[in-house]
């Protein structure tokens, strides 16, 4: 409207930080897996939600879409960072660019999502594979998604290092202890 102050440079980016990054970032790197069920179109930052979930279950009819170029924007909530490590750099180049609907079927093909399933088994998927994750040794996984995490910014001796390190950890905790008694006895831990 007339007589509104127009943004101030600086602003945008101040949006950005404190908003779609921060959430981004605290998925990355929350120790616990994150789970996405998509039942719909995810498109500008909530496309970058899914690609920051660890596991994506999406319903047949959902899509995902980076929307950006679209708007005359480029893309943020860390789009660029983490559509190339999931997609390669030329698929992702190819999303963003053209801004082209994606599928359900072509995100499982491109290893977007892990799973597509009936709209209406999407809950049931969801709730199955979280009761799944939720038995399943705690520090093991908060300490392979920090690994896998890692092993994208990090060289070979790196991620060797971190590994020891973490496996020399865990051997010390009540999962492994409880691990190395279930398979002993040929039960579930």
């Amino acid at each position: 409207p007339d007589g509104a102050p127009q943004r101030a440079m600086g602003d945008a980016a101040r949006l950005i930080r404190r908003g779609w990054q921060r959430l981004i970032a605290s998925i990355l790197d929350c120790e616990k897996p994150v789970v996405a069920a998509v039942n719909g179109t995810a498109a500008g930052g909530g496309a970058q939600l899914v690609l920051s979930c660890d596991l994506v279950v999406m319903a047949e009819s959902a899509k995902l879409v980076e929307v950006f170029v679209r708007r005359g924007i480029i893309p943020d909530a860390g789009g660029a960072y983490l559509l190339p490590r999931i997609v390669g750099t030329h698929v992702a180049k190819e999303l963003m660019f053209l801004a082209d609907d994606v599928s359900a079927p072509r995100c499982a093909e491109l290893g977007i999502a892990n799973r597509v399933v009936p709209a209406d088994a999407l809950a049931a998927e969801v709730d199955a594979l979280a009761a799944r994750l939720a038995t399943a040794p705690t520090r093991a996984l908060a300490l392979t998604k920090g690994l896998i995490n890692r092993s994208l910014e990090s060289g070979r001796h790196a991620a060797f290092e971190d590994e020891a390190a973490a496996q020399d950890w865990l051997t010390a905790s009540s999962d492994f202890d409880e691990g190395i008694s279930a398979f002993r006895e040929r039960r579930d831990p």
